[in-house]
């Protein structure tokens, strides 16, 4: 008795084990599609769906690769019995739903042949799902595939009808995100359809170079960079001067040193490079020394000290006389001290400097030299060639992401690029500017020619200072520092300058070294960032 209901259990047990693959391949939803082309190439498709538990989801293919270059485009439009969001349609449960499809079909060949995914994208398994298809000819191929939408497997069956006007289609089992994907073919002109394409991204076709794209990058690039040599020709050439002639150097008139047209230190090294930088204020700082307003005292210091000098404000010095930008700096300097270590201008200076820059641009403009302030113009064509470049970009993304013609937005940036360098040197001298400039460049000749020329003894100490700012300026420091260091007082070797003293055991054999140490030391004790100024 024991073992019959053992053996019975067994068969129980083996009936339900049998039964469970049934039951899981039933399970999911019943899809009848029927699908008819038009004339106009539009595919009207209606599905009953059945089966369904409640609310379902299927998500349509709309795109698909159709070559290297381009995307075939489904538009779905038309939908009745649920509701489309995107590529989403969303069904209540068991009904009908109706959609029309356009671009399912194209030409190749001799044949027009519609493509459809039939079955798809729902988001439970359709356990059994039946095509037909009807078109305005005669069916002339046909075939299917079914599992992934790559899938090369054909679908459980696919015929046709006796007069090859409706094929029939049939596929079990299909899981989410598989597709049942139906092909048939009739006579080219049986329906005005066509593929909707649309251009795929990427940079290779965005920047495409050919003729069209080519000459029109020339075009445009003769257009833009000639208009700004145009503009520079207009707006940032030195006026020339008429008929004038650099004429000779006089260091000494009427027994007393003349600098060229009266300018000073500053004034040149702004005229020169149009720039008031760090170089110019260290020259004016040497220039005040040599003219009497300031003292430059060595500091002693041990082998492994850094260098440091005392500047010291002489009394009675006509302070009312100096130029603005040199009352700023004087100002700036001593700030009400008598005197000042310059290592303790490091770093407090910066703030002041920015004052003494706009009152040496303002001189230059004050002098007739420029029309404009050359830093307002260099800032004012900078910043128009920097947007131009932003507006170059943002053509580029466009007319790379829409055409083919990206490489015409890489015109407008190198345009804007060109401009934005370009705007260092619109600055323009005035034909004064020019004139000085002129003399100034002689001057400069005259310093590195060595000639010193017949200099009266009695004026070489002043002369040879008085010229030594200027030699700041034009980067001949070492040079002229051991021109100066070779006067004699009195036919004797001085100790000391009168505007330079050192400390103890030092003299004039040691200031060009010296020199040379506090120009450099002066640079970047006012400035954290220091220029240097190429002839």
């Amino acid at each position: 008795m024991g073992i019959r209901l053992t053996i019975a259990a067994l068969g129980a047990t083996a009936l339900t084990l049998s039964a469970a693959p049934a039951h899981a391949a039933g399970a999911g939803i019943t899809d009848e599609v029927t699908m008819t082309l038009g004339k106009n190439g539009t595919l009207h498709v209606v599905e009953k769906i059945s089966g369904a538990p409640g609310e379902l989801k299927r998500t349509f293919i709309t795109r698909t690769r159709y070559d290297d270059g381009n995307d075939r485009v489904y538009q779905i439009s038309n939908v009745k019995g649920g509701t489309l969001a995107g590529d989403v349609l969303t069904v209540k449960g068991d009904g009908t739903v109706e959609y029309d499809v356009k671009g399912a079909v194209t030409t190749s060949g001799g044949v027009e042949e519609l493509r459809w995914f039939a079955v798809n994208g729902w988001s439970r398994q359709v356990a059994k799902a039946t095509v037909k298809v009807n078109g305005p000819g005669q069916v002339q191929n046909l075939s299917c595939f079914a599992g992934e939408l790559t899938s090369a497997i054909g679908c459980t069956s696919a015929s046709m009808d006796h007069s090859a006007t409706q094929a029939d289609f049939e596929q079990e089992n299909i899981a989410p995100g598989q597709a049942l994907t139906v092909v048939i073919g009739y006579p080219k002109g049986s329906s005005s359809g066509t593929p909707i394409l649309e251009k795929r991204f990427s940079l290779a076709s965005a920047f495409t170079l050919n003729t069209v794209t080519g000459g029109a990058l020339a075009g445009l690039l003769v257009l833009l960079l000639g208009g700004l040599a145009l503009l520079y020709w207009t707006r940032g050439r030195d006026a020339r001067v008429a008929g004038h002639a650099q004429g000779p150097v006089d260091p000494v008139q009427n027994g007393h040193f003349s600098p060229p047209d009266g300018v000073r230190p500053g004034q040149i090294g702004t005229l020169v490079d149009e720039q008031a930088d760090v170089v110019d204020v260290t020259a004016t700082i040497v220039d005040l020394a040599v003219r009497g307003y300031l003292r430059i005292d060595e500091q002693p210091r041990q082998t492994y000290d850094a260098p440091d000098w005392m500047l010291v404000r002489l009394p009675n010095a006509p302070v009312n006389a100096l130029l603005p930008y040199e009352r700023a700096l004087y100002d700036a300097i001593f700030d009400g001290r008598d005197a000042v270590l310059l290592s303790q201008l490091s770093g407090s200076f910066a703030a002041h400097l920015g004052k003494v820059r706009d009152a040496l641009y303002a001189d230059v403009v004050r002098q007739g030299w420029f029309a404009r302030r050359p830093d307002t113009e260099r800032t004012r064509w900078t910043t128009i060639g920097v947007v131009l470049i932003a507006v170059g970009v943002l053509a580029t993304a466009g007319l790379a992401w829409f055409t083919t013609y990206g490489l015409l937005g890489l015109a407008v940036i190198i345009a804007g690029g060109a401009l934005a360098v370009g705007g260092q040197y619109m600055p323009a001298k005035t034909a004064k500017g020019s004139a000085a400039l002129a003399h100034t460049m002689g001057f400069r000749q005259y310093l590195f020619s060595g000639e010193l020329g017949d200099v009266p003894e009695q004026h070489r100490v002043e002369l040879f200072s008085r010229y030594l700012p200027y030699a700041v300026i034009f980067d001949g420091v070492e040079h002229w520092s051991r021109v100066v260091a070779s006067v004699t007082g009195n036919g004797h070797q001085s100790d000391n300058l009168y505007w330079y003293h050192g400390p103890a055991e030092w003299d004039l054999s040691k200031f060009a070294g010296s020199m040379r140490t506090f120009t450099t030391t002066t640079s970047g004790a006012i400035s954290a960032t220091r220029q240097f100024r190429t002839l």
